[in-house]
Parts: C-alpha cells; structure tokens; sequence
C-alpha cells in the first residue's frame, strides 16, 4: 500500500475498552469507516495475541484495511500484517524495515519533535505520529504537542501525518485543518456506547 492511501480515522484496540468483545468492537469500527487499524496489546501471552491478531486480520481483509501491529514485528512477519507501529524505544527501523519488506507499513511514534520525524522520514518510516495534542486517557502523562508542530510537519515532510492524543471529533476538524492525514483513537471510538456511530463522526471530517 503506498503512503498515499493513508489518510482517514485510524483506530488503536485497547483490550481494557474491548475485552471479550475485541473482534466485535473492530468490526463495528470497521463498518463505522476507519481506514487503519492497529492492534495494540501489552499484556497477554503471546499465544493468545497471535490469535486474536489473526481473527482482527481476517476482519481488516475483509474490509480491504490495512492492520499494523504495535510494537512487534516478529508478530507482524508471522501472521503478514499490513505492517507494525514503533515507539521511539522499540525495535528499530531500519530493521523493522529489514524484516517486513520495502511493501510494509511502518509507522514511528514522535512526540512532539519534528526533528525525530525527519530521522523517522529518512530511515524509511511510512508515516509519522505526534501527539498527544490533547489530554488524554489512554497516556494521561505523554508529553504535550503543539498545533504548530503540524503545520511545520506539513511543510517539511513528505510522508503522511499521524496525530494522536484526547482527539474528539470536536478538535479532529482542527487538527486536519493543520495537517494531519491521519486521526488516530482509542477511547474515541472503542470507549463509546456506539461504536460504529462514533467512527462515523470521525470519519465525516475527511469529508
């Protein structure tokens, strides 16, 4: 997929959110029109993530959406994910890219620095993600980004923008506004009653 395609709602699991009702949750997102989904799971064994990132899998085929997984590439190869998510921590790049072919997609957490999303750019990363730009539930303490960080971003990179971090679709337009291809949410969608319905909400501001 190339980076063109990527831009839209992007959706993060949280199985505190979900639970049992993870597969069902996704779809709902699915329908609802997110364009990317990531599987995020820090917890359980690796048996038990290996299958469910595999029936999410089946469900994001299903939709002709890519699914990327966070923070674990070896999981992302043995299943062919669309690609993995990297933190700043995380397994490199370079040999991220390595391992998951020149056709993957592979995503770097930023922060609010511009110029790790250059180095990111430069290494070979599909998108950059900065946030969080508002207070958030998922990471209450993650350092804060400003909104002249996207406008900067947009001129300076070629590749898509990611922004994550207390995103409601009250503030999304805004962010998009400044340059962001791509709105990422957790609790914004699988924290809500509706979860079709509140991907819809996100997804009428790429509109």
């Amino acid at each position: 997929m190339s980076n063109t395609h990527l831009k839209g709602l992007y959706v993060i699991t949280d199985d505190s959110l979900s639970g049992a009702s993870l597969l069902d949750h996704v779809q709902q997102a699915l329908a609802g029109g997110a364009r990317l989904v990531q599987y995020r799971n820090k917890g359980d064994s690796d048996e038990v993530r290996e299958h469910t990132a595999r029936a999410i899998l089946e469900l994001c085929r299903e939709q002709r959406v890519p699914l990327l997984i966070n923070d674990d590439v070896e999981l992302a190869r043995k299943i062919g994910a669309d690609g993995v998510h990297l933190g700043q921590s995380d397994t490199r790049l370079v040999e991220a890219r390595q391992q998951l072919g020149a056709g993957a997609i592979i995503g770097v957490t930023c922060h609010a620095s511009l110029e790790l999303a250059k180095q990111a750019q430069e290494n070979g990363a599909s998108y950059v993600a900065f946030g969080r730009f508002f207070a958030s539930k998922t990471k209450p303490d993650a350092p804060p980004a400003k909104l002249s960080l996207l406008d900067d971003a947009s001129q300076q990179l070629s590749i898509p923008i990611c922004a994550i971090g207390g995103i409601t679709p009250d503030n999304a337009r805004l962010l998009i506004v400044k340059g962001a291809d791509l709105i990422a949410v957790i609790h914004g969608v699988f924290g809500q009653a509706d979860i079709e319905n509140a991907a819809k909400c996100y997804k009428k501001m790429f509109m």
